[in-house]
């Protein structure tokens, strides 16, 4: 089993803790990442984008000109695509680009984001976060005291307010519980930050 330092929220030492081999100890599976990164960013899109067809447009109710005689090419509307301000061909209409992964793939691509994060040593496990009442500068100061930098993923085992919203106003910070965590936010952040709690936690539900 991988042995990280456990932390106290000031930065000082607490002790080690053994994590979970079966999810922070396999060998990162880049593809399937890939898959998870991408089914979560398509399930972001808004899909509202839309144009409107010849039936939709305003007005080319009346035929142009007679069918025959004229000497041009017949016509049945002004608001057919060839005509300028005519509607448009197989344009985007609203739809969800949202689908879904098999549940084991899922599982799997959160264990190798789990994973590479502990094998680059971007893992670090806190005893537990305690913040009294919502202040931003205490989440500063956890955050300098552990080394984390500025763009960092926190995890805590139950839900929080005081750290969520202390949190809230730091932009590239991120605040989870163990069942909201996700690919894409493991991924896009340098450093991730798990109480002893939501690690065992962790190792448990996806082992």
């Amino acid at each position: 089993m991988p042995k990280v330092a456990l932390l106290k929220q000031d930065g000082s030492q607490a002790g080690e803790v053994e994590l979970n081999d079966a999810v922070f100890g396999i060998e990162p599976n880049t593809h399937v990442l890939h898959e998870a990164v991408v089914m979560q960013r398509a399930s972001l899109r808004q899909g509202t984008h839309a144009v409107k067809n010849r039936s939709e447009v305003r007005g080319g109710g009346r035929k142009p000109w007679r069918q025959k005689g004229t000497g041009r090419a017949r016509q049945g509307s002004i608001r057919s695509p060839q005509w300028v301000g005519g509607g448009t061909v197989f344009g985007p209409t609203p739809r969800s680009y949202s689908y879904k992964l098999p549940k084991k793939v899922r599982r799997l691509a959160l264990k190798s984001a789990l994973s590479s994060k502990a094998k680059e040593e971007n893992l670090i496990v806190v005893d537990s976060i305690a913040i009294e009442a919502p202040k931003t500068k205490e989440v500063v100061k956890m955050l300098d005291a552990l080394k984390a930098g500025e763009k960092a993923l926190i995890i805590t085992a139950e839900k929080d307010e005081n750290v969520i919203r202390s949190a809230n106003n730091l932009p590239s910070v991120n605040v989870l519980t163990v069942e909201e965590v996700n690919v894409l936010d493991l991924l896009t952040h340098d450093k991730l930050i798990l109480t002893k709690d939501a690690a065992e936690k962790a190792g448990e539900v996806l082992a």
